[in-house]
Protein backbone atom coordinates (compact mmCIF):
# COMPACT_ATOMS: atom_id res chain seq x y z
CA UNK A 1 0.00 0.00 0.00
CA UNK A 2 1.45 3.46 -1.00
CA UNK A 3 0.14 6.87 0.22
CA UNK A 4 0.75 9.88 -1.96
CA UNK A 5 -0.42 13.38 -0.89
CA UNK A 6 -2.59 15.56 -2.78
CA UNK A 7 -3.18 18.15 -0.37
CA UNK A 8 -2.05 18.82 3.02
CA UNK A 9 -3.49 22.87 4.14
CA UNK A 10 -6.38 24.08 6.13
CA UNK A 11 -9.47 25.45 5.10
CA UNK A 12 -7.55 28.95 4.33
CA UNK A 13 -3.47 30.09 3.79
CA UNK A 14 -1.15 32.15 2.89
CA UNK A 15 1.09 29.50 1.73
CA UNK A 16 1.35 29.46 -2.44
CA UNK A 17 0.74 25.65 -3.20
CA UNK A 18 -1.58 24.89 0.01
CA UNK A 19 -4.36 22.78 -1.41
CA UNK A 20 -7.51 21.28 0.70
CA UNK A 21 -7.02 17.64 2.27
CA UNK A 22 -6.87 15.27 -0.22
CA UNK A 23 -4.54 11.62 0.27
CA UNK A 24 -4.36 9.20 -2.52
CA UNK A 25 -3.63 5.58 -1.05
CA UNK A 26 -3.15 2.65 -3.90
CA UNK A 27 -2.45 -1.24 -3.54
CA UNK A 28 -1.93 -3.29 -6.75
CA UNK A 29 -3.62 -1.04 -9.17
CA UNK A 30 -6.32 0.00 -7.10
CA UNK A 31 -6.69 3.21 -5.76
CA UNK A 32 -8.85 5.72 -3.38
CA UNK A 33 -8.93 8.56 -2.34
CA UNK A 34 -9.61 10.07 1.12
CA UNK A 35 -11.48 13.32 1.42
CA UNK A 36 -11.03 15.79 -1.76
CA UNK A 37 -10.63 19.35 -0.70
CA UNK A 38 -10.28 22.68 -2.09
CA UNK A 39 -7.87 23.01 -5.51
CA UNK A 40 -6.96 18.98 -5.14
CA UNK A 41 -8.72 17.71 -8.37
CA UNK A 42 -5.90 18.81 -10.87
CA UNK A 43 -3.53 16.91 -8.53
CA UNK A 44 -5.35 13.89 -8.41
CA UNK A 45 -5.70 13.99 -12.43
CA UNK A 46 -1.99 13.93 -12.95
CA UNK A 47 -1.85 10.96 -10.53
CA UNK A 48 -4.42 8.74 -11.49
CA UNK A 49 -7.60 8.38 -13.86
CA UNK A 50 -10.08 9.87 -11.66
CA UNK A 51 -12.71 7.74 -13.31
CA UNK A 52 -11.05 4.89 -11.86
CA UNK A 53 -11.14 5.89 -8.56
CA UNK A 54 -12.48 2.87 -6.63
CA UNK A 55 -14.09 5.40 -4.28
CA UNK A 56 -13.97 8.47 -2.31
CA UNK A 57 -14.14 8.63 1.33
CA UNK A 58 -15.24 11.94 3.13
CA UNK A 59 -14.22 12.62 6.49
CA UNK A 60 -16.64 15.25 7.12
CA UNK A 61 -18.90 18.10 5.79
CA UNK A 62 -16.28 20.90 5.50
CA UNK A 63 -15.91 22.40 2.31
CA UNK A 64 -11.96 22.07 2.35
CA UNK A 65 -12.15 18.27 2.74
CA UNK A 66 -14.97 17.81 -0.05
CA UNK A 67 -15.40 21.03 -2.06
CA UNK A 68 -13.40 19.74 -5.52
CA UNK A 69 -16.68 16.64 -5.88
CA UNK A 70 -17.75 19.29 -7.62
CA UNK A 71 -15.04 19.41 -10.37
CA UNK A 72 -14.87 15.52 -10.46
CA UNK A 73 -18.74 15.28 -11.03
CA UNK A 74 -18.39 17.55 -14.06
CA UNK A 75 -15.26 16.07 -15.40
CA UNK A 76 -17.31 12.61 -15.32
CA UNK A 77 -20.69 14.23 -16.48
CA UNK A 78 -19.14 16.29 -19.40
CA UNK A 79 -15.30 14.59 -20.57
CA UNK A 80 -16.66 10.89 -21.60
CA UNK A 81 -19.22 9.47 -23.84
CA UNK A 82 -21.49 8.34 -22.53
CA UNK A 83 -20.57 9.56 -18.87
CA UNK A 84 -18.62 7.89 -16.12
CA UNK A 85 -19.65 7.43 -13.00
CA UNK A 86 -17.99 7.55 -9.17
CA UNK A 87 -18.29 5.92 -5.91
CA UNK A 88 -18.37 8.47 -2.88
CA UNK A 89 -18.74 7.20 0.58
CA UNK A 90 -19.70 10.39 2.74
CA UNK A 91 -21.63 11.22 5.98
CA UNK A 92 -25.56 11.40 4.78
CA UNK A 93 -26.03 14.94 4.26
CA UNK A 94 -23.45 15.74 1.46
CA UNK A 95 -25.71 15.18 -1.32
CA UNK A 96 -28.34 17.70 -0.51
CA UNK A 97 -25.18 20.28 0.95
CA UNK A 98 -24.07 19.78 -3.01
CA UNK A 99 -27.69 19.76 -4.44
CA UNK A 100 -28.33 22.85 -2.89
CA UNK A 101 -25.61 24.39 -3.31
CA UNK A 102 -26.12 23.99 -7.24
CA UNK A 103 -29.56 24.79 -6.69
CA UNK A 104 -30.44 21.32 -8.41
CA UNK A 105 -31.82 18.11 -6.78
CA UNK A 106 -29.80 16.07 -9.71
CA UNK A 107 -26.45 17.68 -9.60
CA UNK A 108 -25.19 14.52 -7.58
CA UNK A 109 -27.48 12.06 -9.11
CA UNK A 110 -26.06 12.86 -12.77
CA UNK A 111 -22.60 11.39 -11.59
CA UNK A 112 -21.70 10.81 -7.75
CA UNK A 113 -23.06 7.35 -6.51
CA UNK A 114 -23.14 8.72 -2.67
CA UNK A 115 -23.81 6.16 -0.21
CA UNK A 116 -23.80 7.29 3.98
CA UNK A 117 -21.16 6.57 6.03
CA UNK A 118 -21.83 4.94 8.77
CA UNK A 119 -18.92 4.14 11.95
CA UNK A 120 -17.81 0.21 11.50
CA UNK A 121 -15.65 -1.82 9.04
CA UNK A 122 -16.36 -2.44 5.27
CA UNK A 123 -14.21 -3.55 1.79
CA UNK A 124 -13.64 -0.99 -0.78
CA UNK A 125 -11.83 -3.64 -3.55
CA UNK A 126 -8.67 -4.36 -1.53
CA UNK A 127 -8.92 -2.46 1.06
CA UNK A 128 -10.10 -2.99 4.25
CA UNK A 129 -11.62 0.31 5.70
CA UNK A 130 -12.66 1.18 9.20
CA UNK A 131 -14.38 4.38 10.10
CA UNK A 132 -15.15 5.55 13.73
CA UNK A 133 -16.98 8.63 14.81
CA UNK A 134 -14.97 11.75 15.67
CA UNK A 135 -15.59 15.01 17.73
CA UNK A 136 -15.49 17.76 15.30
CA UNK A 137 -18.45 19.22 13.55
CA UNK A 138 -21.52 17.04 13.50
CA UNK A 139 -21.33 14.20 11.82
CA UNK A 140 -17.45 13.80 11.21
CA UNK A 141 -15.31 10.47 11.20
CA UNK A 142 -11.34 9.42 10.90
CA UNK A 143 -10.57 6.23 8.52
CA UNK A 144 -8.12 3.13 9.63
CA UNK A 145 -6.80 1.81 5.70
CA UNK A 146 -4.86 -1.69 5.75
CA UNK A 147 -4.86 -4.24 2.98
CA UNK A 148 -4.90 -7.92 4.40
CA UNK A 149 -2.91 -7.95 8.45
CA UNK A 150 -0.06 -5.32 7.42
CA UNK A 151 0.64 -2.23 8.90
CA UNK A 152 -2.27 0.14 8.22
CA UNK A 153 -3.07 4.06 7.59
CA UNK A 154 -4.79 6.08 10.75
CA UNK A 155 -6.29 9.10 8.90
CA UNK A 156 -7.65 11.87 11.56
CA UNK A 157 -9.76 13.97 9.22
CA UNK A 158 -10.28 16.80 11.65
CA UNK A 159 -10.89 15.84 14.99
CA UNK A 160 -10.91 17.97 18.40
CA UNK A 161 -10.01 15.40 20.57
CA UNK A 162 -7.06 12.85 20.06
CA UNK A 163 -8.49 10.25 22.44
CA UNK A 164 -11.24 9.62 19.76
CA UNK A 165 -8.49 8.03 17.44
CA UNK A 166 -7.03 5.26 20.02
CA UNK A 167 -9.39 2.28 18.69
CA UNK A 168 -8.00 3.45 14.95
CA UNK A 169 -4.28 3.29 15.59
CA UNK A 170 -2.80 -0.10 15.99
CA UNK A 171 1.03 -0.64 16.73
CA UNK A 172 3.38 -0.09 13.56
CA UNK A 173 0.51 1.76 11.41
CA UNK A 174 1.34 4.95 9.65
CA UNK A 175 -0.33 8.22 11.56
CA UNK A 176 -1.67 10.96 9.14
CA UNK A 177 -2.93 13.20 11.39
CA UNK A 178 -3.61 16.96 11.59
CA UNK A 179 -2.04 19.60 13.91
CA UNK A 180 -4.11 22.53 12.76
CA UNK A 181 -3.07 24.98 15.89
CA UNK A 182 0.76 24.15 15.71
CA UNK A 183 2.32 24.70 19.09
CA UNK A 184 -0.91 25.58 20.54
CA UNK A 185 -2.67 26.18 22.50
CA UNK A 186 -6.06 25.46 20.48
CA UNK A 187 -8.54 28.26 21.05
CA UNK A 188 -11.92 27.50 22.74
CA UNK A 189 -14.38 25.47 20.93
CA UNK A 190 -11.96 25.18 17.64
CA UNK A 191 -12.61 21.49 17.76
CA UNK A 192 -9.09 20.64 16.28
CA UNK A 193 -5.88 19.59 17.37
CA UNK A 194 -1.99 20.96 18.68
CA UNK A 195 1.11 19.25 18.64
CA UNK A 196 1.32 18.66 22.38
CA UNK A 197 -2.59 16.31 21.57
CA UNK A 198 -0.48 14.60 18.61
CA UNK A 199 2.69 13.48 20.48
CA UNK A 200 0.65 12.19 23.74
CA UNK A 201 -1.56 10.08 21.25
CA UNK A 202 1.42 8.52 19.36
CA UNK A 203 3.20 8.06 22.54
CA UNK A 204 0.03 6.24 24.05
CA UNK A 205 -0.73 4.40 20.60
CA UNK A 206 2.79 3.09 19.14
CA UNK A 207 2.64 4.23 15.33
CA UNK A 208 6.15 3.74 13.32
CA UNK A 209 5.78 7.27 12.14
CA UNK A 210 3.51 10.51 12.47
CA UNK A 211 2.62 12.43 9.37
CA UNK A 212 1.45 15.98 10.24
CA UNK A 213 -1.07 17.62 8.16
CA UNK A 214 -3.47 20.47 8.20
CA UNK A 215 -1.21 22.92 9.80
CA UNK A 216 -3.21 26.69 9.91
CA UNK A 217 -1.15 29.73 8.78
CA UNK A 218 0.97 31.50 11.67
CA UNK A 219 2.26 28.47 13.25
CA UNK A 220 6.20 26.96 12.36
CA UNK A 221 6.70 24.00 10.82
CA UNK A 222 9.85 23.14 12.70
CA UNK A 223 8.86 24.33 15.48
CA UNK A 224 5.35 22.13 15.26
CA UNK A 225 7.52 19.05 14.58
CA UNK A 226 9.71 19.51 17.41
CA UNK A 227 6.92 19.65 19.72
CA UNK A 228 5.44 16.68 18.66
CA UNK A 229 8.47 14.96 19.21
CA UNK A 230 9.43 15.94 22.26
CA UNK A 231 6.12 13.58 23.56
CA UNK A 232 6.72 10.79 20.88
CA UNK A 233 10.49 9.57 20.17
CA UNK A 234 9.81 8.50 16.54
CA UNK A 235 9.92 9.88 13.28
CA UNK A 236 7.61 12.94 12.98
CA UNK A 237 7.32 14.76 9.69
CA UNK A 238 4.91 17.74 8.17
CA UNK A 239 3.67 16.51 4.91
CA UNK A 240 3.13 18.90 1.52
CA UNK A 241 1.69 17.70 -2.19
CA UNK A 242 3.22 15.96 -3.36
CA UNK A 243 4.94 13.50 -0.35
CA UNK A 244 4.63 9.67 -1.11
CA UNK A 245 6.23 6.45 0.72
CA UNK A 246 4.78 3.16 1.02
CA UNK A 247 2.51 2.47 4.08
Amino acid sequence: MRLQVIGAGPAYSDRPGDIGACYLVRHAGAAILLDLGQGAFAGVAAAVEPSSLLATLVTHLHADHFIDLVPLRHYLRYQFRPPRRARVIAPAALRRRLDDLHGDPRFCAEALDIEPLRAGSFAVGPFEVTAGRVTHDGDSYAFRVGVGDGRGLAYSGDVGQASDLRALVSPGDVLLVEVSFGTGPVPPGAQHLDADDVGDLAAATGPSRVLLTHLQMGFDRTATEEAVRRRFGGPVELVEPGFTTPI
